[in-house]
């Protein structure tokens, strides 16, 4: 049975990855480490058997334990990272990768010199709706693609999630980002997924309520893809709704999922002139799910640790553009 450990328990979804850990018989938590011992100590008591522990050696020497889960805040990812990586532990570190675009190819190039498993929490890879779509994509169902449209919202500055353990994620100078890069980024990895690398990126921040000082709550930007389409991405925590989560539009059909339904059209596809898709097929697991499968040696689909540099990279260039007021080329290593 492998053994893993929590480093770093300061992610909002750390509960969510316990449960989903309290789920899985087959995986056993060894220890749960935070450079905050209460917080470990308080997480640790939610998972039997667990031991808290701010010693990262006691995780990396530890030959027992096969596979680590990081949901530290963004700004220590490296200098956890690099070690562990070294120590030979499978990584699933919580997205983003990188704080910006230099600390996550650092990391990119560490996991890949010691040859380890990785992945991140971009579930929405797993969704069979989106698989629909990169199908249709990749078998030229839109003619040509002209524009496409990715959107990841919610309410959270409007309920004040991050006034307390989750305060950190409202502090770009520990999380790297505001509201946008923190939800922007799941739809970023769909676009990027879908259309492939941009060449250069904008884009408009705004503080919205103002809840939490110094931090976007709102935003949007703008991608030209190297392909020559252009692409928006709208996120923020001060939406109470976000019906429009992906449009894609071609020379010859579109697609869009709207309040969870897929819409598909395409002069290319055989009894593809209905609108409403109720059967895109079959979902696949994703972001922690399909991380704990590879470890224990089960087909997966993982999100490969340069395309998660790069997606750290196109969004701290979309800041940049957005702080600038001009058009960006995010770096690709």
């Amino acid at each position: 049975m492998p053994k893993i450990a929590f480093v770093g328990a300061a992610h909002i979804h750390t509960p969510g990855f316990i449960n989903s850990i309290k789920g899985r018989p087959d995986f056993t938590v060894k220890y749960v480490w935070d450079h905050d011992l209460a917080r470990a100590e308080k997480n640790a008591a939610e998972i039997p058997g667990a031991k808290a522990t701010h010693e990262l050696n006691m995780i990396a020497n530890d030959e027992e334990v096969t596979a680590v889960i990081v949901c530290t805040e963004t700004n220590r990812h490296e200098e956890v990272v690099i070690p562990l990586a070294a120590a030979k532990k499978h990584l699933f570190v919580e997205k983003p990768l990188g704080f910006a675009g230099k600390d996550a190819y650092s990391m990119a190039a560490a996991i890949e010199k010691a040859g380890v498993l990785y992945s991140t929490g971009y579930f929405q890879r797993g969704d069979a709706k989106n698989n629909f779509i990169k199908k249709q994509i990749d078998a030229g169902a839109f003619g040509k693609i002209t524009r496409v449209r990715g959107s990841n919202c919610h309410s959270g500055a409007l309920g004040r999630w991050f006034d307390t353990d989750w305060r950190w994620m409202a502090n770009p100078k520990i999380a790297g980002v505001g509201a946008f890069g923190d939800l922007g980024t799941h739809a970023l990895d769909i676009l990027l997924w879908w259309m492939g690398d941009v060449k250069s990126v904008t884009g408009q921040l705004d503080p919205g309520t103002a809840a939490y000082e110094g931090c976007d709550e709102t935003g949007e930007g703008i991608l030209r893809f190297a392909n020559g389409t252009i692409g928006t991405l709208a996120a923020a925590w001060d939406d109470v709704a976000d019906p429009v989560s992906y449009l894609i539009s071609g020379t010859k059909g579109y697609a869009a999922v709207i309040n969870g339904q897929l819409y598909f059209k395409s002069e290319l596809v055989e009894n593809a002139k209905e609108l409403a898709v109720t059967d895109p097929g079959s979902g696949k697991p994703a972001g922690l799910d399909a991380f704990l499968d590879a470890v224990q040696g089960k087909e997966a689909v993982l999100v490969g640790v340069r395309e998660a540099a790069y997606r750290s990279a196109v969004m701290e260039a979309i800041y940049t553009g957005a702080h600038s007021g001009k058009w960006v080329t995010p770096e690709k290593k």
